[in-house]
């Protein structure tokens, strides 16, 4: 049987350890993987070695980390920390190694991957673009336990280190070599032979020596914890790395590795971090996800259409062809009038401005990317697409007129697709000759910070549309939850009941700020109201209504957006500044002229009331809606929550915190 991680010499003295672990799609330091890594280092110590080299061979990936199930199974705090001394152990081995080591990264280098890189001598990194490194265990609730803290502080400093712990992120080759995290940069082609030469250039020259980094100033890490408990007050992982950093940059590095296990003994075994591990394997769940649950097992699956149209050159479509465009799909946009595409044009270049200032691509990158998006007034333009999404107005003829005529266009292979929020794909389409070529595309807005998309499927849609949906939205890098057709789908039938009750408390005269403050001391990253102005107060009013026809026994919606609307107020997108709160471009206030629209001072509710009439009626809707079949799964409904309305992941989901917590209960 072949072991997840071997061992060789070759002629010229380079001992090799290569992680290929033949049980996984990628490589994990599970307890067979520290096994066989410490056999291989036991090996090699009794051999002629000159140098040695860390490296794998899965394919995308070289060390993803520690396995997170067997983290989620630790019993208690003591398990916790014998879980992080023998990770130490075992990587002071290979620091204390008598020639020098190399780690060689070639493909994703996470965690516990990236703590074994920081206990090699050297670090080269391929440039591929699969190539990326980082701590990111503070984005599971915990902490990095394997050396991670300390040797990051010494490697870069603790201010360095502390910024990048707290990221929780992986960062391209070239960002990790401009920030010290890694030494050198090969051609991905020739990255093991490059590795090899800097292993026998250390064997000659000797193990490098490094300068000491700066200490932090002083305050830092005050400031650091205060900013923390405002933006990640729920989460005890940043606080605990923070304080580890601190307390180990005046100690022997010996001393400043025992400080580890114990924090993260702490926080290993604690609901936040169980819930977090709980958020990634739903997440890792959707990457595999196929359309089985919803059709007949088919044949072989279908491909990913490569041309693509959008119909609307407004905020979701244009946003839409730049996502496509940033994917390297062709992309042809229709819009009736010439103006709006201009416009539409202009907000996709603005797009990809800001693509740009996050460095997700560069400025020839998006140049080459804004060349592959035509612009058309003729709808006949788009007979060779294989996929047009129509993102006209939420007004269910035009949608019908749109699709009518477009279906006299393009091929009977071509995917008619719907981004509606709202309409039944069925309604939406009535009319379509193959209906079974029909599907629902819900985008979220804003489309590229968003990683949801609701793929839903009509009494008609067919596997293999669905298929080739399912297919799009991952070549684009988003998750999909597949959806039953049914007004508002699962995510805006959800939440236009949660803004509905938070309209309702508020004409009770219960102020903006208790109700949206209530939220966000719960989790939330915004309150209600505060949700309502960015999605927009005219937006918001058409769902309001919508969601009154679908549900009229059990929806009533509440007029203050269409007041608003009234008054001139549209909230705060593409550009409108006045909602619940006025935008003056610095700061939000709250709205004061909106209490016109509100019932008279009432006694305000304490916050937990608030929270639990709010979050009540959100649970109510959501497990209607999966009863009623909208989607398949409590972990389907958690995960459309978690991505597409920002439900706070420390929690785990809505229906995993009501039944685990026996919160909402009436």
């Amino acid at each position: 049987m072949s072991l997840p991680v071997t061992h060789n010499l070759d002629s010229d003295g380079v001992g090799w350890i290569i992680f290929n672990d033949p049980a996984g799609r990628v490589n994990l330091l599970n307890q067979a993987t520290q096994a066989a890594l410490a056999a291989a280092i036991e090996s090699l110590s009794v051999q002629p070695v000159k140098a040695v080299v860390v490296a794998g061979e899965k394919t995308g990936v070289f060390l993803a980390g520690a396995d997170l199930r067997a983290l989620g199974r630790l019993p208690d705090e003591a398990a916790a920390e014998e879980f992080s001394r023998a990770g130490q152990a075992l990587f002071a081995r290979l620091e204390n190694f008598r020639a020098p080591v190399v780690c060689a990264i070639h493909g994703a280098c996470a965690g516990g991957g990236f703590e074994l890189a920081l206990a090699c001598h050297w670090r080269v990194a391929s440039d591929a673009k699969e190539t990326v490194v980082g701590l990111t265990e503070v984005g599971l609730g915990i902490i990095p336990c394997w050396g991670g803290c300390a040797r990051l502080s010494r490697l870069i400093g603790p201010v360095a280190a502390g910024q990048h712990i707290l990221s929780a992120t992986l960062i391209s080759a070239a960002a990790a070599r401009a920030a010290g995290l890694v030494d050198e940069i090969l051609p991905a082609a020739e990255w093991k032979t490059g590795a090899k030469a800097a292993a026998l250039r250390l064997a000659a020259m000797g193990r490098p020596a490094r300068s000491e980094p700066p200490p932090a100033p002083a305050g830092f890490f005050d400031a650091q914890r205060e900013a923390a408990a405002v933006t990640v007050r729920h989460l005890p992982a940043p606080g605990m790395a923070l304080d580890i950093l601190e307390q180990g940059a005046t100690r022997s590095l010996a001393e400043a590795l025992a400080l580890e296990p114990v924090g993260f003994g702490r926080l290993a075994t604690g609901e936040v971090a169980r819930n977090l591990i709980h958020v990634f394997f739903l997440k890792e769940a959707a990457r595999k996800r196929t359309v089985d649950p919803w059709f007949p097992p088919g044949g072989p699956a279908s491909a990913a259409p490569t041309r693509i149209g959008v119909i609307g050159a407004g905020v979701i479509g244009s946003a839409v062809a730049q996502q496509c465009a940033m994917q390297g799909l062709g992309v042809l946009m229709f819009d009736r009038e010439a103006p709006a595409l201009k416009r539409g044009v202009e907000v996709i270049r603005e797009l990809f401005r800001g693509e740009e200032a996050r460095g997700v691509i560069t400025s020839a990158g998006a140049h080459r990317a804004m060349g592959g998006i035509g612009i058309t007034t003729d709808l006949a333009d788009l007979d060779y697409c294989d996929l047009v999404l129509e993102s006209v107005v939420e007004q269910v003829d035009v949608k019908q007129e749109v699709f009518l005529r477009l279906a006299g266009v393009v091929s009977p292979q071509c995917v008619l697709a719907s981004a509606s929020s709202t309409w039944p794909i069925e309604e939406a389409t009535a009319g379509v000759s193959l209906p079974e070529r029909t599907v629902g595309l819900h985008f979220f807005h804003p489309v590229a910070a968003r990683p949801l998309v609701e793929i839903v499927v009509g009494p008609r849609t067919d596997r293999v549309t669905a298929e080739r949906a399912l297919a799009f939205v991952r070549k684009l890098g988003k998750t999909a939850v597949i959806c039953g057709s049914a007004p508002g789908f699962f995510v805006t039938r959800v939440l236009a009941f949660y803004l509905n009750e938070a309209c309702r408390l508020w004409e009770q005269g219960v102020p903006t700020e208790a109700i949206d403050g209530a939220l966000c001391a719960w989790g939330w990253p915004r309150g209600p109201l505060r949700l309502i102005d960015e999605a927009g107060l005219e937006v918001t009013a058409q769902i309001f209504a919508r969601m009154q026809a679908a549900f009229p026994d059990r929806f009533r919606g509440t007029p203050v957006c269409a007041k608003m609307l009234a008054a001139g107020w549209r909230g705060h997108r593409s550009g409108a500044s006045v909602g619940f709160y006025v935008y003056d471009g610095v700061r939000e206030k709250v709205n004061v002229t909106a209490a016109q629209f509100a019932g008279g001072p009432s006694a305000t509710p304490d916050a937990g009331a608030i929270q639990d009439r709010l979050m009540g009626v959100m649970l109510a809707e959501a497990r209607g809606a999966l009863h009623d079949g909208v989607v398949k799964s409590a972990d389907d409904a958690d995960l459309a929550l978690l991505l597409g309305a920002d439900f706070p992941a420390f929690r785990g989901g809505l229906l995993r915190h009501a039944e685990k917590s026996g919160a909402f209960r009436p």
